[in-house]
């Protein structure tokens, strides 16, 4: 017996969704709450977790096909259905499941297939370690592998105690099943691991990790954030005099594995480029830029931040003090929070912040709801939460909507500052640039003097249709004044 799943609705306004890369194949053992497909939509991309546990016996939805929320995308059950293990009997897949160790599938070669049904075997990739192959060679079908048998002799060599010892019985099948799992291993990152997903590889190339020396920790052996950052960490402590001596060498850029290639462009990508288009199109947009001292919020950080992290388990950057000023200013200039709706301009009664998070796939903005109540520990907790679920894929849909404004921390990554396009249908966007420190003229007991100071540029992109250049300057020297004045330990939040 057989249950489809289905497309799930992924958020109020969202009716339809893109299958990107199905996570499990025929023949695969899935448990509840395991991750089956990738889906994209035009608000985010997301993991399709199956309700049910049991092994899959038919995809429904091929990759790159669109289908409507409700639509059936796979058809799992207790693997009797399914054609690739038919072959052997009923018997032996039913003892096979009820064993939930054995389950593979044998028309694949690649190694996160294999073990994927084993969640506790979490670490099958390097070496070509195959401790499940044994076992499974009298139950799945590996004759149509058969072909690798002629070096039965260097498989021992490949592979000398893990495919020996569990299995002796298993003679041809197994000396078969072995050679073709270690075979493709060697050099190849994407076979040892299976997928690895843009943000793994983004940050293996930022840490300088080998993809095909790490053990992924995730389910059927994939390569997780935390896999990179350990192997990091570990070769950073290994080789610490490394540095030193590769300093003094020419500065070489590296080369993006990108260049001279070509790819299609995302749902995502197409989304936001459509509405970047629009924005541009249908609005007047121009940009209004402030220079601000920060360097009593400069103090206060540093005099609070260890203490802000001890209480609160997050670290206080400048982020929190930025969007807490900017959400406040919001409240007494509502035109800079407003929308427009046909002929009438809308002022909520509420603030709400949506933060620009860049991501492999494309740019996203969660929203942090009723933001000029919240205290910089909310701030700071609630930044660092949606940034993270942002990058790896876990948001909800319903968290990017609803925003009334947006924060954009363009300094982040070392801009001085920017012209920010405006998210429809709001009306305006801060942008912050990078904080910098430099000589300035201040005044000490009433006489000039040069001193030290920390400054940042803050830049506001408004819809000229409903904010004239004197409201955005009287919200820009709003938010200039809270934070020149710096006086935040009201607003600690602890």
């Amino acid at each position: 017996m057989s249950e489809s799943v289905n497309l799930p609705a992924l958020g109020e306004s969202v009716t339809e969704g893109t299958v990107t890369r199905w996570l499990k194949n025929v023949g695969d053992r899935v448990e509840v709450d395991e991750p089956l497909l990738e889906v994209s939509t035009d608000k985010v991309d997301t993991e399709i977790p199956s309700p049910v546990a049991g092994v899959v016996e038919e995809i429904l939805v091929q990759e790159d096909e669109t289908v409507e929320v409700g639509t059936a995308l796979v058809k799992i059950g207790d693997g009797s259905g399914s054609g690739s293990d038919a072959s052997d009997g009923q018997g032996a897949d039913e003892a096979a499941a009820d064993a939930s160790e054995p389950e593979t599938a044998p028309s694949t070669e690649q190694g996160e297939e294999q073990k994927a049904p084993e969640p506790q075997q979490a670490e099958p990739a390097p070496g070509g370690q195959t401790q499940p192959a044994a076992p499974q060679a009298p139950s799945a079908p590996p004759v149509p592998q058969a072909a690798p048998v002629p070096p039965p002799a260097a498989v021992p060599a490949a592979v000398p105690a893990p495919a020996a010892a569990p299995a002796p019985a298993a003679a041809p099948a197994a000396s078969g099943a072995t050679a073709s799992a270690s075979v493709p291993n060697p050099n190849q990152d994407a076979s040892a691991s299976g997928y690895v997903t843009p943000l793994v590889r983004k940050l293996a190339n930022e840490q300088g990790v080998d993809l095909s020396t790490v053990s992924g920790s995730g389910v059927g052996g994939r390569i997780r954030k935390e896999d990179v950052l350990a192997a990091a960490a570990k070769a950073s402590s290994a080789g610490s005099s490394a540095p030193a001596a590769a300093a003094a060498g020419p500065f070489v850029a590296e080369t993006s594995p990108l260049r001279g290639t070509r790819e299609k462009m995302s749902r995502l990508r197409k989304v936001v480029a459509e509405r970047a288009v629009q924005s541009m199109t249908s609005t007047a947009q121009l940009t209004s830029v402030v220079e601000v001292d920060v360097t009593k919020v400069a103090q206060f950080r540093d005099a609070n931040k260890a203490e802000f992290l001890e209480k609160t388990g997050s670290k206080l950057s400048f982020m929190p003090f930025f969007a807490l000023a900017a959400s406040e200013a919001l409240k007494a200039h509502p035109k800079i929070n407003s929308t427009v709706e046909g002929d009438e301009i809308v002022y909520p009664d509420h603030e709400n912040v949506s933060i620009a998070v860049d991501t492999e796939r494309g740019l996203l903005t969660p929203v942090i709801k009723d933001a000029s109540s919240l205290s910089l520990a909310d701030f700071s907790k609630s930044i660092a939460d949606l940034a993270e679920r942002t990058r790896n894929n876990q948001l909800k849909p319903d968290e990017l909507a609803g925003g009334t404004f947006t924060l954009t921390n363009t300094g982040s990554r070392g801009a001085l500052f920017d012209t920010p396009v405006v998210f429809l249908p709001q009306s305006a966007i801060l942008g912050t640039g990078i904080v910098t420190k430099r000589p300035a003229v201040v005044k000490v007991d009433g006489q000039e003097a040069i001193a030290i100071r920390s400054f940042v540029y803050l830049a506001l992109s408004y819809d000229h249709r409903i904010i004239d250049g004197a409201d955005a300057s009287r919200y820009l020297v709003a938010v200039k004044n809270r934070l020149e004045e710096g006086n935040f330990g009201p607003n600690l939040g602890y």
